[in-house]
């Protein structure tokens, strides 16, 4: 409700306007009454009204006088006199003290209805606005972090020390980067960045990263000074402002081995630290971002979980250092794969990874190209050989595309290659009967798993359609028949115990439906289990 000051000199004028006007009905409370101008400053003291209506002329103090008090106090409250007096001069006073409206008296309840109207109105647009800048205050306050985030990714665009009014903007934000100061960026990148992402929820991956970035906060509110906050995908910057009186050489390295044994303690996972170079003021940030980026990219090269300057890279020319892998040791790799010759292959993979590894003006991109290169041209043997696409081939092209460093690529492309090798060895010596031996011995162990023809050839590293046939060609049944006769035998054995029942046996075998187990076994032995069972005893 609206709160009202009646203001009049007159008992019965207050009492009449009081009580003969529906002040309800426009959400207006007649909270008090006073009978000059000073009395009805301390009843404004009191009820802090909306709405004052009050007469021109009382002893004391007027109306007039009453109201440039109010408008000094309380600015936003409405004003309305009443006054017995047809006078120009006060009509004037009036306007200039801002006043919504001017009633003579004897009052008409109906003109004061109208002006009631109005005022209910108004006083209902102020408060729409009132709310409305509250809002938006609240919203301005819940976004606070994301400007301020916007603005230092800005600043290590090398934009926000450029554009004018940026110390209006950084006051605004209510950061602590003073124009003159020493500032300093390190960049963390996550390790194993893709398996973390696949191996977690959005919500817990964008939890695993925000935690992440306060361990770097608060070790950076100790060392130095400055803000932690992520930058890219996997990336978290912290731009450091160093104080005159600091050692920052020695605080930084101690700053970064912290913030990496932290993550390593806390949260379970590496980063390797780039280390950009010290600049005066905002302006330079942006190369010292990009050289902390640069530093930490050379991870692929020196490995995963490491702090890394650009002092420590030394300087490299570019002159004599990109080496690219020529058609001729491709067609090596392809001769050696259709040979089967394991042992020359590995020998022939080590040396090319080698010179990747010593030649890095091409980088990390060229040497997961290469590799995927490789893999594609296994793939294609396999399909020249008959045997079809290896099982494991889209899941070694989804690691290959992960891998971070060049040690990761070499294992695992080894490990594809080398099972590769083998398949294709396997079918130029025709030595089918170990394979039905390996199939056997995987059958026999994960019998009681949901295995598919798919995971016994992963197990082989051979194609589901390879496997199968090479398995049909050499004992005449399929593989799916060979596992039923291995369930059906580990649940005669089973039933040979009376203390499993005979749900336990189904499930222990690796039926999730006792109905179909109790038929697949009348088909294979004549006997249903109970009957089977009842024979024994």
């Amino acid at each position: 409700m609206y709160k009202l000051l009646i203001v009049d000199d007159e008992p019965t004028v207050r009492h009449g306007l009081r009580h003969y006007f529906d002040w309800a009905e426009f959400g207006i409370e007649a909270a008090a009454e006073a009978d000059d101008g000073d009395a009805a400053l301390e009843a404004a003291e009191r009820v802090r009204p909306d709405l004052v209506l009050t007469d021109v002329r009382m002893p004391n103090m007027s109306g007039i006088e009453l109201s440039r008090e109010l408008r000094e106090i309380y600015p936003d409250t409405k004003i309305v006199f009443i006054s017995g007096h047809d006078d120009a001069d006060y009509l004037k006073s009036a306007l200039q003290v801002n006043a919504v409206d001017y009633i003579f008296k004897p009052v008409n309840l109906q003109e004061l209805r109208t002006v009631i109207e109005r005022v209910a109105a108004e006083l209902a647009n102020r408060d729409r606005e009132r709310l409305l800048a509250r809002d938006m205050q609240e919203k301005l306050r819940e976004s606070m972090p994301l400007l301020r985030e916007k603005f230092l990714l800005s600043t290590l665009q090398g934009q926000a020390g450029l554009r004018s009014g940026a110390e209006e903007r950084i006051r605004f934000l209510e950061l602590r980067l003073p124009p003159d100061a020493e500032y300093e960026v390190i960049v963390l990148s996550l390790d194993n960045y893709a398996e973390l992402r696949d191996a977690r929820s959005e919500r817990d991956l964008q939890l695993l990263v925000y935690a992440a970035t306060n361990i770097a906060q608060e070790l950076i509110d100790r060392y130095a000074g400055g803000y932690a906050f992520e930058s890219g995908v996997g990336e978290i910057a912290g731009l450091l402002r160093w104080s005159g009186e600091d050692d920052p050489e020695e605080r930084l390295l101690t700053l970064a081995g912290d913030i990496r044994d932290n993550l390593e303690r806390w949260l379970k996972i590496g980063a390797t630290i780039g280390v950009g170079s010290r600049t005066r003021g905002l302006s330079k940030v942006g190369e010292s971002y990009a050289q902390a980026r640069e530093a930490a990219s050379r991870k692929w090269y020196l490995g995963k979980n490491r702090i890394i300057t650009m002092d420590s890279l030394g300087v490299e020319t570019e002159e004599g250092r990109e080496e690219r892998i020529g058609h001729a040791q491709i067609e090596r790799l392809t001769t050696l794969l259709r040979a089967g010759d394991a042992e020359a292959l590995r020998d022939e993979m080590n040396a090319l990874f080698d010179r990747l590894t010593e030649h890095r003006a091409s980088g990390f991109a060229y040497g997961r190209n290469v590799s995927l290169q490789i893999a594609l041209l296994a793939d294609q043997l396999l399909l020249e050989f008959g045997i079809g696409q290896a099982a494991g081939a889209p899941l070694v092209w989804e690691s290959l595309m992960k891998k971070e460093t060049i040690e990761d690529l070499r294992a695992a492309l080894e490990a594809y290659v080398s099972s590769v090798c083998a398949a294709i060895r396997e079918r130029r010596d025709n030595r089918s009967s170990n394979l039905v031996e390996r199939v056997q011995a995987v059958l026999a162990a994960r019998y009681a798993e949901n295995l598919s023809v798919a995971d016994v050839g992963k197990e082989v590293y051979l194609s589901p359609t390879y496997v199968s046939l090479l398995y049909k060609q050499e004992t005449g049944r399929t593989i799916n028949e060979a596992l039923t006769a291995v369930r059906i035998e580990k649940a005669k054995e089973l039933l040979r115990d009376p203390r499993y029942k005979f749900y336990d046996v189904c499930f222990a075998v690796g039926y999730a439906d006792p109905s179909y187990f109790t038929k697949l076994f009348k088909k294979m032995t004549g006997l249903t289990p109970k009957a089977y069972r009842d024979q024994l005893y």
